[in-house]
């Protein structure tokens, strides 16, 4: 029985992005046809220049291959996003469906704009390159690191709170010139969003809880900014904006925040001071739904801060938790009784 070759194609690029080691054993498997098939139909896909292939028959392994790519060096000073957006960026992404373009041209000219108002950095980098699966876009600064820079202007502690700050939104350190939205409605735009400065990395993969990481011991000189959308995303812009903002005037008032990135160096959540790291800036918001993904426990304190304490002092803010585990809900609701009485 003939096999769909577009499912096909679309199958093998999608696991020779993730790993493309036995593909042809794979895909043979997964498809009910022989290992000489399957094999047979690859090396048609690197002859079109979909894929590339490296290594023996018996040990080959594929990747993706960039068949379109633009990168540029710029002198930030005077430039304008919009003219590496048209010059640089569009002619890669110009017969992408309207959908993937709005997004593309959203967090491309949001991110060059970024790195050319707040980094400090005396030039920029913008890498796009493209596959038959997907592109991804680099915007690269050698400024004083987006972390740094909010920590100091915001006068944290730690630096890796920074990235908590940034999840939640509407965080700017220029607040006469922009909203701070982009970076927000970026990160849940694309397929995958990942910010890199100093050793830290905080990333964003559609479906998946965020991670704030180190990178030990490499670190990066100022701010490293990527993107990834498959070429075939249904997601649409305004669906995003939508999802975050009070219909009647699409005004910035949800936000989602992952509570497990309040946890410096694995540590327990338990204090009040915890708790006001995470409620920090809330007051901006009207809707707040906490993600405790993650969290197995929470203590007494922290608990009765948040849902206590917060709610007494901002009664205009509805607080809600999702995805907690037993112990959580637990606490949870023990701070909620002790708020009625």
């Amino acid at each position: 029985m003939p096999i769909d070759g577009d499912r096909f194609r679309r199958r093998a690029l999608e696991l020779a992005a993730r790993d493309g080691r036995g593909l042809g054993s794979r895909l043979a498997a997964e498809f009910g046809i022989s290992r000489a098939a399957a094999s047979a139909r690859l090396r048609a896909m690197v002859r079109e220049g979909l894929l590339v292939a490296e290594g023996t028959t018996r040990s080959r392994t594929y990747r993706l291959a960039t068949i379109d790519r633009a990168d540029a060096c710029y002198r930030t000073e005077g430039l304008d996003e919009e003219v590496v957006w048209r010059l640089q960026c569009r002619p890669v992404l110009r017969d992408l469906p309207e959908n993937v373009r709005d997004i593309w041209h959203y967090g491309i000219t949001e991110m060059v704009n970024n790195a050319i108002e707040h980094s400090g950095s005396a030039t920029i980098e913008v890498q796009l390159h493209r596959t038959a699966l997907d592109a991804t876009c680099a915007v690269i600064d050698h400024g004083i690191g987006i972390f740094r820079k909010i920590q100091e202007a915001l006068g944290l502690i730690d630096p890796r709170e920074a990235m908590l700050e940034l999840a939640k939104g509407k965080l700017t350190t220029d607040p006469e010139h922009h909203t701070g939205e982009g970076i927000f409605f970026s990160s849940k735009a694309f397929d995958h969003f990942e910010i890199r400065s100093g050793s830290l990395v905080f990333a964003h993969d559609d479906g998946v809880p965020d991670v704030l990481a180190e990178r030990e011991p490499v670190e990066v000189r100022g701010t490293v900014v990527v993107m990834r959308l498959r070429n075939d995303s249904t997601r649409r812009l305004r669906e995003i904006f939508d999802r975050f903002a009070q219909p009647e005037g699409y005004t910035f008032s949800r936000t989602i925040v992952p509570v497990r990135l309040a946890a410096l160096e694995g540590e327990k959540l338990l204090s009040r001071s915890q708790a006001r790291r995470i409620t920090r800036r809330f007051e901006r918001f009207e809707h707040v739904l906490l993600d405790f993904r993650g969290v197995e426990e929470i203590g007494q304190a922290f608990a009765d801060e948040i849902f206590r304490v917060f709610r007494r002092e901002h009664p205009a803010v509805s607080l809600q938790p999702v995805n907690m585990a037993p112990k959580v809900e637990a606490m949870v609701r023990r701070a909620l009784a002790a708020a009625r009485t």
